[in-house]
């Protein structure tokens, strides 16, 4: 696999590394070729121009064909949007149900939040999936995709490329833009170039592919918010499930979205599916020019394992056996940055034998649960058994149909058999609400990640566990082998995979789908957890921040900002899940948030800040004494945390609005990981602040008091440097940066959130 240093040209589908020469060899053919032209012949921008509502190029203001929600999102989303004066759903909005599906934690508020989403589909005009019928990304790949169309989806692997659909993942409130008939703004995105060639071995399966190129890109940046265009003469050799299996994992390596060149297999994808006419041809215009571009020889994938605790530790699964003990001391290593002393989390006691030994296998989601994933994981347990001991096997199909389909063939037989247990359409496995492991145990699984705890456990009550991402086809390999580690190129198999046949009938008879027609004489319904977000205030002219919370690992999850898991349930009552917000990596947060929150709402009620907050007299007395002018009336206080690289993971929008509802002002960073994370602190009115400074030795520290004098003219004046001043270290000066942010960006911040900006009446 090769990342070219500087941009490629793909001309007729050859590849031509961008240097003088391949530049004259194009000049011979096309004339005097300029790069911005050629950057217009890609398949990323036709699609996104086709879209846009700007009539700029550099500026995009994007309305999408589709939305897409889940049971832990579409309920803040709708609040938000009924907050705003929402009416009906503009466009086809899909609300799906496949997180809080088991309805087993928090008594009846998972199923209230489910008749909430059938009420809204009712009086706004959507559609509505039942619990366990689909997981929301495999449901929009049958039924909502289409060629050149763009879904926007609340879940950040909203990635639908392979089907000639650009889709992206979001934070709610970027779905309740388009509700409003607003536009997703962006700059226009740099497009890498993912040129595959090849075809992949037996038992390599996408998963592989996937982690293989993530391990190469992510530490980089290469492709960190840009379009991921996969063409090439490879591509071809990949079945529509591969190429969707390679894709939806495009997530990890922190690009905006993913387009892939379509062909004769994707027709018949759309027409198995009864959409023949959603089938659109997409290939680059020559010559096209991408801003990098990556090699891919598929023929040279192994079978991969992404290690704890992050989708780009990946090994080949031979180079993990041949050094063994060394990698698994690597990951303790890694680990000790994340825990520290909370809990003692070893793997060497894994090894018997000179072997790994895993006590658990799960396929699902999004990205495991496909019909060929599970297709091949039969053909290799086909006749085997996983044994009597430890080592468990969960497979969830991915849809409905995908499992009527495996019942048919019967291949569900050949996993049931072998002792697999096979379980409805979920994606619980992949975010921490279903298959939680043993403590100390060590869970193989095709699904999306594999951060700290994000497979259930709670390091904060002493326990770990831990996830290592592998195929399907690997994963049942070592199932096979009664959980050693085993590639699937070990085994001897013959993969039968019979034609897909794709029956909607259990669609038809389940799913509300209204067509499009709003009734708004129809209730929401409105379980006891269900509740409104609170008020916010707007901007203030002068701004006290507490710095409540440092992190100085290298990234920082959404999973460690807002625990997933077990905090799911909460997701649709504001107050209630910000009890848990950083609760995993800080879990004095939410009490030093709240008591800076106190002196914001004395100002609030015109009373002195002071008398709640007593250590802020001091605070004060420097104010008074050296900036004049900054006074109780026009100041406003909260809270910041920093953070070396936040935002890694989940378009959760609570990650952001948990702590905003606690009196969150701003976050710090040195970067953010994401343009999602990013554009949630946004939407929910706090500052994304960068500071150049190291992390190892910066201005303030955790408890320090900084004052920004007049950041509300700085916000409204577009500027980007901003003077600080931390009054708890002898007002020594400081300058935090804003970075690029639209004329709407700036109003929402000084309105102090989304539904300010947007509030009727």
């Amino acid at each position: 696999m090769k990342c070219y240093e500087g941009g490629a040209w793909l001309e007729g589908g050859k590849l031509l590394e961008d240097n003088e020469q391949n530049r004259q060899v194009l000049s011979a053919t096309y004339g005097d070729v300029k790069k911005e032209e050629a950057k217009r012949h890609t398949i990323a921008y036709h699609v996104l121009t086709s879209h846009n509502q700007s009539g700029r190029e550099d500026k995009l203001r994007i309305r999408f064909d589709a939305l897409t929600s889940h049971d832990i999102t579409f309920v803040g989303i709708i609040q938000t949007a009924r907050a705003s004066g929402l009416t009906h759903f503009p466009m086809p909005y899909v609300l799906t149900n496949c997180h809080n599906s088991l309805c087993a934690v928090g008594g009846t508020i998972n199923e209230d939040d489910h008749m909430f989403g059938l009420s809204a589909a009712k009086k706004y005009g959507g559609i509505y999936v039942p619990p366990h019928l689909a997981v929301i990304h495999q449901y929009a790949r049958e039924m909502l995709s289409g060629g050149g169309k763009m879904v926007l989806g609340s879940d950040s692997h909203t990635r639908y490329g392979a089907l000639g659909t650009m889709a992206i993942g979001e934070g709610g409130p970027e779905l309740v833009k388009q509700l409003l008939g607003q536009t997703y703004d962006i700059d226009m995105p740099g497009v890498v170039g993912v040129y595959l060639t090849g075809k992949p071995h037996p038992g390599v399966g996408p998963q592989d592919v996937a982690l293989a190129i993530i391990g190469k890109v992510f530490a980089n940046g290469y492709v960190k918010n840009k379009v991921m265009e996969f063409v090439g003469p490879g591509v071809a050799n990949l079945s529509v499930d591969f190429r969707i299996g390679v894709d939806v994992m495009t997530t990890e390596t922190t690009c905006l979205s993913s387009i892939w060149q379509t062909d004769e297999k994707v027709e018949e994808f759309y027409a198995i599916h009864g959409r023949a006419g959603d089938y659109k041809r997409l290939e680059p215009e020559s010559p096209a020019y991408y801003d990098g571009m990556i090699e891919v020889d598929l023929s040279e994938i192994e079978p991969m394992i992404a290690m704890p605790f992050h989708p780009s530790n990946t090994y080949t699964i031979r180079e993990l056996k041949e050094n063994l003990s060394d990698i698994l001391h690597d990951v303790e290593e890694r680990a000790k940055v994340s825990f520290g002393e909370k809990v003692n989390f070893s793997l060497q006691d894994k090894i018997r034998g000179g072997k790994l030994y895993v006590d658990q296998g799960v396929i699902a989601g999004c990205a495991g649960g496909g019909y060929e994933n599970l297709s091949a994981a039969a053909s290799i347990l086909k006749g085997r058994s996983i044994g009597a001991d430890t080592f468990t096997l969960n497979v969830y199909p991915a849809s409905q149909p995908v499992f009527m389909a495996l019942v048919k063939n019967g291949q569900v037989e050949d996993l049931m058999q072998a002792g697999a247990i096979v379980k409805t359409a979920f994606c619980g496995p992949c975010f921490g609400a279903g298959d939680t492991p043993a403590n100390n145990a060590l869970s193989i699984r095709h699904s999306t990640r594999n951060f700290p705890n994000r497979e259930g456990s709670k390091v904060q009550n002493g326990q770990i566990a831990s996830v290592a991402l592998m195929d399907a086809r690997s994963i049942a390999a070592t199932a096979a082998n009664k959980g050693f580690l085993t590639a699937a190129t070990e085994i001897d198999t013959e993969y039968n995979v019979p034609k897909y046949f794709f029956d909607k009938t259990i669609y038809d008879n389940r799913v509300y789908d209204s067509k499009g027609v709003a009734h708004p004489e129809e209730e929401l319904v409105m379980g006891p957890n269900i509740k409104d977000w609170p008020k916010m205030p707007a901007l203030p002219e002068n701004l006290i921040l507490k710095v409540v919370s440092e992190i100085h690992d290298p990234v920082t999850t959404t999973d460690e900002l807002i625990p997933s898991g077990e905090t799911s349930s909460y997701r649709s009552n504001p107050l209630g899940l910000a009890e848990f917000a950083l609760s995993r990596k800080d879990p004095a947060y939410v009490g030093r948030a709240k008591e800076i929150q106190k002196a914001q709402k004395a100002v609030e009620e015109d009373k002195c800040p002071v008398t709640v907050v007593p250590e802020l007299k001091d605070v004060m007395a420097v104010v008074h004494a050296k900036f004049e002018g900054v006074r109780r009336a026009n100041l406003g206080f909260g809270s910041t945390i920093f953070a070396v690289k936040p935002g890694d993971g989940s378009a959760r929008e609570q990650a952001a609005s948990c702590q905003k509802v606690l009196g969150g002002w701003a976050n710090i960073a040195n970067e953010y990981a994401t343009k999602r994370y990013r554009s949630n602190l946004i939407n929910w009115g706090m500052l994304p602040f960068t500071t150049e400074e190291a992390h190892t030795a910066l201005s303030f520290e955790n408890g320090d008091y900084i004052l920004i004098p007049g950041i509300r003219d700085a916000v409204a004046g577009k500027k980007n440097d901003i003077k600080a001043f931390v009054l708890t270290k002898d007002c020594k000066e400081m300058t935090l940066h804003l970075g690029d942010l639209t004329d709407e960006e700036r109003e929402i911040i000084l309105k102090g959130c989304l539904i300010n900006y947007n509030r009727v009446g």
